[in-house]
């Protein structure tokens, strides 16, 4: 009994806030960064609702992220052009992302399937942003909302894509 109330009355002993904050991901939210997160939401949102035999309603899930207060802070252009691009574009753009998989892309988490769309669109679509960029920025995305893993995978397949979408940039260094 006296272990008990010895360590319930000495918190300093405790370190758990200190570590638990110090090891928390640092997320950098730039405008940018804002964007391709919101984008990931509402492409998130669209293939949940495609993969429940509903057809997305573009318009109703960009007024949706919208009004989250926090969506001002968020490069509007880039959320347009890659929310979408991404729903405008999926059927080509999973016919692209389908011969790098291990798996039917059915078996993806949303998460994976989301972010694979968003960087495959800025490899095939994007030539302002660097290979580089395109496949870090997919593979964040699938850290911060995505399985354990999951990232791992992402990165995985947009490398190889990269590979045949964006050569002349590769070799060039």
């Amino acid at each position: 009994m006296t272990n008990m109330s010895k360590s319930g009355t000495n918190p300093p002993n405790n370190p758990a806030p200190k570590d638990a904050k110090a090891s928390a991901p640092k997320r950098s939210l730039t405008p940018r960064r804002r964007a391709r997160e919101y984008a990931l939401q509402g492409v998130y949102q669209s293939l949940v609702m495609r993969r429940a035999g509903s057809i997305p309603n573009k318009a109703a899930i960009a007024k949706q992220l919208a009004e989250d207060p926090a969506f001002r802070r968020c490069q509007l252009e880039l959320f347009q052009g890659i929310f979408e691009g991404v729903l405008d574009r999926t059927d080509e753009l999973e016919a692209i992302i389908t011969p790098a998989l291990d798996r039917p892309i059915n078996e993806l988490s949303p998460v994976e399937h989301a972010a694979l769309l968003i960087g495959t669109y800025e490899l095939a679509a994007d030539l302002s942003v660097p290979y580089k960029v395109a496949i870090n920025e997919a593979v964040e995305l699938a850290k911060t909302f995505g399985g354990t893993d999951g990232h791992k995978y992402v990165n995985g397949v947009l490398d190889l894509l990269a590979q045949k979408l964006r050569s002349t940039e590769i070799q060039a260094g």
